[in-house]
């Protein structure tokens, strides 16, 4: 992420967190739907996380909606966005946790190469995000 975006760089740090919430979102639907005879206790996991997810992409969409309105961006607004960025960078080390835990303890996956190996990816692209995010608040807490 580029950090050159001057008064719109609230804006781009939302569009990071809509993109990445709505990918998990999906992700647990694609967790579901590859991985057969995953354990029941799992699928409800995930569906309780899809609707979570989903609850912080809208929320995402919400304060962009709000930061194009304004034609600046008040320390409230901002540090409210840095307060959601904050968030997602905890709830998506919460879902990578769940994807771990069924990467080892599920039987729909413990022995089966191909659910390894979407976990493992779906695992790096929610540590993308959360570099992402720390960057942010990093930055943010040096200004």
């Amino acid at each position: 992420m580029q950090f050159y975006y001057g008064q719109q760089m609230p804006l781009r740090i939302l569009d990071e967190v809509e993109f990445w919430k709505l990918q998990e979102e999906e992700h647990t639907v694609v967790i579901r739907e590859a991985l057969d005879h995953l354990e029941e206790e799992y699928v409800d996991a995930l569906k309780k996380w899809e609707q979570a997810l989903s609850e912080t992409h809208q929320k995402a969409v919400s304060f962009v909606e709000s930061v194009n309105r304004s034609h600046y961006v008040r320390k409230q607004l901002h540090n409210q966005v840095i307060q959601l960025v904050t968030y997602s960078l905890d709830e998506s080390m919460k879902f990578i946790e769940l994807c771990r835990q069924i990467k080892t303890h599920s039987s729909a996956a413990k022995d089966r190469p191909i659910a390894k190996t979407i976990l493992d990816h779906i695992i790096r692209e929610s540590e993308y995000f959360i570099g992402i995010a720390r960057t942010v608040l990093y930055s943010n807490n040096r200004s």
